[in-house]
């Protein structure tokens, strides 16, 4: 692995300052195959992640991004290797960790409010029922969807279903959100303006975040490092890319420094000069 030695005067030391929250250290994870051998997907990852910091996972089509994500949240083991969040091995999945899908996951027969407030009912059991209808409130009401929270979900857009799954992960109250491309299925608008709303929430209710994505500018957008990854089989961390720009953040006014392009075309070239882009 190699860490960018770009760097920039505004460089952010606030995350590396924080205490390690989450550790993953030489990290395997291979398949049995017909044969009797097996596929390696991961070989041999370390990374670390500090409290309240915002990371994404970039690289080609199987190189093991959603596998990584998916041991992280325990519904995965690794074939070798540790996973600790906080000191304590991860072997399951938790509460503590909350996954938002590219997919959204919402039972139709549900309202908005109602799908939010069944995973609040599952995992807040020892609240009162009045502390569970404020918290569904409040993160409706974070995620814009007061008006739509009586709808069913053929009654909204993508771009709202998405929200959903944000508000009711987010409900939970998690140490570390988990994305898995959260976007990917969006059109472009949609994309950017949900991108917006979950970097706002993230800057002003700080937590631990992990996000797979294909998109160099989505990452240098939301992210304060990115770990771009080795084409699979036997995929690795090849470098991880600090980003220096403070939050919270202004797409525009980032997009017209110098530092922006810079990082989109080290991200760009590390991605096609180094690795073949075939899935």
């Amino acid at each position: 692995m190699v860490k960018s030695t770009l760097q920039f005067d505004n460089m952010n030391s606030v995350v590396a300052q924080k205490t390690d929250f989450l550790v993953i250290e030489n990290l395997t994870k291979a398949y049995p195959t017909p044969d009797g051998g097996e596929f390696v997907v991961l070989d041999g990852i370390d990374l670390t992640l500090k409290e309240d910091e915002f990371v994404a996972l970039l690289g080609h089509s199987g190189c093991g991004k959603s596998t990584l994500l998916k041991m992280v949240a325990g519904l995965e083991q690794p074939t070798s290797g540790l996973i600790t969040l906080e000191g304590k091995a991860v072997r399951k999945p938790g509460a503590d960790r909350m996954m938002v899908f590219q997919h959204y996951g919402l039972l139709p027969w549900l309202t908005v409010r109602e799908n939010i407030r069944l995973a609040v009912d599952e995992v807040l059991d020892g609240l009162s029922h009045k502390e569970k209808t404020q918290i569904v409130t409040e993160h409706l009401a974070m995620v814009n969807l007061t008006a739509a929270a009586n709808k069913y979900p053929d009654e909204i857009s993508g771009g709202m279903k998405q929200r959903v799954g944000i508000a009711r992960a987010l409900a939970l109250r998690p140490k570390m959100l988990l994305m898995d491309e959260p976007f990917g299925a969006l059109d472009a608008l949609t994309r950017g303006k949900l991108q917006k709303q979950v970097l706002n929430i993230w800057e002003n209710h700080r937590q631990t975040v992990m996000m797979v994505t294909h998109d160099v500018d989505e990452a240098l957008y939301m992210s304060d490092r990115i770990v771009m990854m080795t084409n699979g089989p036997h995929a690795k961390i090849g470098e991880i890319l600090e980003v220096p720009f403070a939050h919270p953040r202004d797409r525009q006014q980032i997009r017209n420094s110098p530092e922006y392009y810079e990082l989109r075309n080290h991200a760009l070239n590390f991605l096609d000069h180094y690795f073949s882009t075939d899935d």
